[in-house]
């Protein structure tokens, strides 16, 4: 039997969020090189309802049949007849104080008279195509943690470790999650004022596995991946090129920029760890982009276990072209009427700064879906173990490319008081396209001047 399976640990729920890893003794033979154990869903999560009810069992998930589309190709909220069940407020969140991250506390804390959790029922959305199962499948018994955990052996397509016994296998299948093979996203950021006064800025992005694309080095890189600034005008024709490689301690993500102003094409190592996230003034680390990417080298990771948390998901309603960010971006915080959280279950893995490794956050706090391996809510403390900054990935099933993808994340500073949202895509025609054909020089050097066109 192989060793992971073996080893293999799982966390359990058990009253009052207190999360014990419990072993599990699987039988010899059980994990079969084309499945998983019968009691998991194809790439890992409980199939079983929690034993309250209020966790559903996974039935598979949204198909494309049951999805229609908005005039912005989007799709139309499946769950749209839904009122809330309750909201979570800076007067009552003591009732769900343990089913509530450190973040979402502060935040309601400190934006008392406006901030809630508006809560409705829970809906298991996400569906497994069968190439994605068969990838988890094979990933269970061949990948492995390569040189020290800061890279993959023997991984392939998505999720790398479905049956993982530790964090930072927890944390590689964030990395490693289902995205579509190759899609394009033209998506809207922006960083308000204290007054909720903002300016947009647009880009075209574009993400490719290598096994989407021929003559790609699938032992070496992770994916490819472009960003091209279209707005505001004095940005327009910026662009990026970046290889995410396999282990970025031994091999660096290979990183290029076009400078539309200086029309010139760089090397650029430097976006990595805590350096500034571009176009965020500040208030986001570039291995914060996605909730976390990168590197892991600077931290331990510690698997917590599991837990039920109260999450962003199935926000349709954030990704409809009937919703204006004139709607959505308010003063200190979104607004929340649009948002949707239910209550899943979570995998939970601290991060704590590893002595003499330098970065601005000393504990970084995950907490990521167990039906996508999606970090949802995370939580960032300074070097005095003060928190900082709370980030959501507000997300939604797009049966149209069999993955889950963001309506937007959002970063708040505790500090500042302001915050960064990214990817919207509301006022966007058509902003996803799955299954995009692209080829390896796409995503070469020599394509960012084309790319830089104004």
């Amino acid at each position: 039997m192989p060793a992971r399976t073996r080893d293999f640990i799982q966390s359990s729920l058990i009253p009052l969020s207190c999360c014990v890893l419990l072993a599990i003794p699987w039988a010899a033979g059980a994990l079969a090189a084309s499945e998983l154990p019968q009691n998991l869903t194809p790439i890992g999560a409980e199939r079983d309802a929690s034993p309250d009810g209020r966790i559903p069992a996974w039935q598979g998930g949204l198909t494309t049949a049951q999805q229609r589309l908005e005039s912005n190709g989007t799709p139309v909220d499946p769950y749209g007849d839904e009122r809330p069940l309750y909201e979570i407020t800076a007067q009552n969140y003591r009732q769900y104080e343990d089913q509530l991250s450190a973040g979402q506390i502060a935040l309601l804390k400190r934006f008392p008279e406006t901030m809630k959790l508006p809560v409705y029922p829970t809906h298991r959305s996400v569906a497994i195509p069968a190439h994605l199962a068969a990838s988890a499948a094979r990933n269970a018994t061949h990948a492995q943690l390569d040189d020290q955990g800061n890279g993959l052996r023997d991984f392939a397509g998505a999720v790398a470790f479905p049956l993982p016994k530790n964090g930072l296998e927890v944390i590689w299948n964030h990395l490693t999650r289902n995205r579509n093979a190759s899609y394009s996203v033209v998506s809207d950021s922006a960083t308000p004022q204290g007054n909720g006064r903002f300016t947009l800025m647009s880009a075209r992005q574009e993400f490719a596995r290598p096994d989407g694309l021929p003559g790609a080095d699938a032992d070496k890189v992770l994916y490819y991946f472009s960003h091209r600034m279209t707005a505001p005008s004095r940005l327009a024709g910026d662009a990026m090129v970046v290889h995410e490689t396999l282990d970025q301690v031994a091999e660096p993500r290979l990183s290029w920029v076009y400078s539309s102003s200086q029309r010139r094409v760089r090397r650029a190592p430097g976006i990595a760890y805590d350096t500034a996230g571009p176009g965020t003034a500040g208030l986001r680390t570039a291995d914060s982009r996605d909730m976390f990417n990168g590197a892991p080298d600077r931290y331990d990771w510690q698997l917590v276990g599991k837990k039920l948390l109260h999450v962003p998901y199935n926000s349709y309603r954030l990704a409809s072209p009937r919703l204006r960010y004139s709607e959505l971006i308010k003063p200190g915080h979104v607004n929340p009427v649009p948002t949707r959280y239910e209550l899943h279950r979570v995998w939970e893995v601290v991060a704590t700064l590893k002595p003499g490794a330098q970065h601005i956050y000393g504990k970084r706090h995950y907490y990521i879906d167990e039906d996508t391996w999606a970090i949802l809510e995370a939580d960032v403390y300074d070097q005095r173990g003060a928190l900082w900054r709370t980030s959501e990935a507000h997300s939604f099933y797009h049966a149209s490319g069999e993955a889950a993808v963001n309506a937007m994340e959002v970063t708040y500073d505790l500090k500042s008081g302001r915050y960064h949202v990214s990817g919207l895509i509301n006022e966007q025609r058509n902003p996803y396209a799955f299954n995009v054909p692209t080829s390896l020089s796409y995503f070469s050097p020599g394509a960012l001047r084309s790319f830089g066109v104004r």
